[in-house]
């Protein structure tokens, strides 16, 4: 078991030096639109499915309360927590539908929206893209290895280089740590906690 575990740890930590590597320039893009869109009174929306729900619950919630320090809250949202929006739309419409309607409701020219897939082929995810480019908004991918049905649909597709499900969403949430917290660094400066 302890081998297991350290093994565990090592190849966690090894494939975030692979993305430090690989995808730094890719991170500074995606600061660089948080950034843009916030400073500019836009939000960020978030959506993912299973882990990546919870993935983009989180990171939405870094950037409305607080990441590092007191400072005012940023318009962020994650699409997946209205479970009444999306059961309706699921079984009025489709479940591939549901993020598209509420970026149909509630996004506009200028604001970001960021999907999460370990795939890259979520069908309700691309579709929530390719429905925020038709709408003037930015568009982020998260995905693991490959960028899938849903990397055409992004401006900026931040690639992790694996296919293990665990290591890609580890990989996610720590890349979506080091945005909240540039962003914030960026918007209000160096602050204490």
């Amino acid at each position: 078991m302890r081998q297991q575990i350290t093994e565990t740890l090592k190849e966690s930590a090894e494939l975030k030096l692979k993305v430090a590597e690989e995808q730094t320039d890719t991170i500074e893009k995606i600061v660089g639109i948080f950034v843009a869109a916030l400073s500019n009174g836009k939000k960020v929306l978030f959506c993912g499915n299973g882990g990546s729900a919870a993935d983009a619950q989180h990171l939405a919630a870094e950037l409305l309360g607080k990441f590092k320090f007191h400072r005012r809250a940023l318009p962020s949202v994650a699409l997946n927590v209205n479970t009444s929006a999306l059961t309706a739309i699921a079984n009025d419409y489709e479940y591939d539908l549901v993020f598209e309607r509420l970026v149909e409701a509630l996004g506009n020219q200028g604001d970001v929206i960021v999907g999460i897939s370990t795939s890259g082929n979520s069908k309700n995810v691309a579709r929530a893209l390719a429905k925020a480019r038709e709408k003037g908004m930015k568009t982020v991918a998260f995905v693991g290895s490959k960028p899938g049905t849903i990397g055409p649909n992004a401006d900026v597709c931040l690639c992790i280089p694996s296919d293990d499900t665990p290591r890609i969403q580890e990989a996610h949430i720590t890349v979506g740590h080091i945005i909240c917290g540039l962003t914030e660094q960026m918007l209000f400066g160096e602050q204490k906690a």
